[in-house]
């Protein structure tokens, strides 16, 4: 498969950026330069402003019917280009072919599940105090929206923006992963054969902060979706409130996972061995802490580093492969610090901590036993494949900890107990949280953080909210 360059598309149109200006792609496979990606200038982005205005103007004015019709198509051309997608999605962010087919897979499924949600935007009619009065409130999509999404998952972070986006009747400019934008190409490209019109959904590449200090503040934008950094997520949002836009905001995570001694430690270690490593631990509900009850801390321990020790690192395209390369060398060099900085204080290698090779940016999956508080790992994400392992007491100390730390995303627990499934219900202070199996990021549940880790959900019903204004009216019939 030969790799395409990818190019800017604004207004229905796929186009270099104005002045010719390009960014490498590179392949964290080989760390070699593959292709090309257009870099937007302020002109560019102009004409995306331009664009998704008009485009809203159109776009609002189509039946939610319609509009159905049209996403369910998208989703269903993107299914019958799944291996191109997947292909490319592997090429250029790393992660195995099998997880790409489920990323791709998960786009189509996520529009779907928009595009019927958009049929379900009811207002309601409110009883009124005198019969000669009517009241009601109607649900009307806000307006030209801009998403912002990460390079770990270059598809499926764009659709839990794009998708509420349009079934809503909104339109958007999406400043997609300049690390991986030929997968995004392949979505728009989809978007585009349906039949969305011109400039309802706009794909843009180029430096962040320059795109983000142009659009957020713009008049034409009234929406702004964010996935990544917390302290670039509390920046936009601040850039956002001051010019008063809606924002939703899924930040980064420190997930703990609770392992009581009551747990199914067989069912655990395979789910959570599966989980902690896949995208090579670049995902931001990564398990990351791992507070295993004392009784069987051992046990766990023991299962956990057999389990990891089988997995095949790799070429993500290359059969069997289970682990693919880290992003890029500074992520690499990240993940090295933070271990670096916890053997030194005390934690002990059960398994990895190394690098692999002498191309590409491939990392051991590694399990750090015995850490502290006191180690940075402890407290930064690590974004990496790194499992911190630590022992507690009491489901009181382990909940604690769980919510030491000001981040709220994803977090787990396992028990056997039903009691113990409440405490932890109540006490894990998470937007999300799942117990006794790995059941977070379906197309209709809700899916976001509190805390530093964001707020607004972009999953499930809550998901349309964030693009609908509702207003009330209410009339005398005199």
């Amino acid at each position: 498969m030969t790799y395409p360059n990818t190019r800017l598309y604004i207004g229905g149109e796929w186009r270099d950026a104005s002045d010719g200006r390009t960014l490498d792609v590179v392949n964290p496979v080989s760390g070699e330069v593959i292709g090309q990606v257009a870099h937007a200038s302020k002109i560019d982005l102009e004409h995306a402003v331009d664009a998704v205005a008009e485009g809203f103007r159109k776009w609002s004015a189509v039946s939610a019917f319609e509009r159905y019709k049209i996403i369910r198509k998208a989703a269903s051309l993107l299914r019958d280009r799944l291996e191109e997608a997947a292909r490319l999605l592997t090429t250029d962010e790393g992660k195995p072919l099998a997880e790409s087919r489920l990323e791709v897979n998960s786009c189509a499924d996520l529009l779907d599940w928009f595009a019927e949600e958009g049929r379900r935007t009811y207002g309601r009619i409110i009883p009124a105090r005198s019969l000669s009065v009517q009241q009601y409130a109607v649900k009307e999509p806000v307006g030209p929206a801009v998403g912002f999404t990460p390079w770990n998952f270059p598809m499926s972070q764009i659709v839990r923006k794009l998708g509420p986006a349009i079934s809503a009747g909104c339109s958007i400019v999406i400043k997609g992963p300049e690390e991986a934008p030929a997968a995004p190409a392949v979505l728009f490209e989809c978007l585009h054969e349906a039949g969305v019109p011109a400039g309802v959904v706009n794909l843009v590449f180029g430096t962040p902060s320059q795109i983000s200090e142009f659009l957020v503040p713009h008049p034409a934008i009234r929406k702004v979706s964010f996935t990544g950094s917390v302290q670039v997520g509390k920046h936009l949002a601040s850039l956002a409130g001051l010019h008063m836009k809606r924002v939703t905001m899924e930040l980064g995570g420190h997930a703990p996972v609770i392992v009581a001694d009551d747990a199914n430690i067989d069912a655990a270690t395979t789910a959570l061995v599966a989980s902690k490593f896949r995208n090579a631990g670049q995902v931001c509900i990564s398990p990351t802490r791992f507070l295993i009850q004392s009784k069987v801390h051992d046990e766990f321990l023991d299962v956990f580093v057999k389990k990891t020790k089988a997995l095949k690192v790799g070429d993500g395209l290359a059969e069997g492969t289970q682990v693919g390369p880290l992003i890029n060398e500074r992520r690499r060099t990240a993940v090295e610090s933070l271990i670096e900085d916890a053997v030194n204080k005390g934690a002990k290698i059960e398994t990895g901590g190394h690098r692999i090779g002498n191309s590409g940016y491939f990392f051991e999956p590694t399990i750090l036993s015995g850490v502290n508080t006191e180690m940075r790992a402890m407290n930064e994400e690590p974004f990496g494949p790194v499992a911190l392992v630590k022992s507690f007491t009491d489901l009181d100390e382990a909940i604690t900890e769980a919510g030491r730390l000001p981040f709220g995303l994803g977090s787990y627990a396992w028990t056997s107990s039903a009691s113990s499934a409440r405490r932890l219900a109540q006490g894990v202070q998470a937007g999300m949280l799942s117990i006794n199996h790995i059941g977070l990021g379906l197309p209709e549940t809700p899916y976001g953080g509190v805390r530093d880790s964001g707020y607004g959900y972009e999953g499930g019903s809550e998901a349309l909210e964030a693009y609908m204004n509702t207003r009330f009216i209410t009339h005398d019939a005199v």
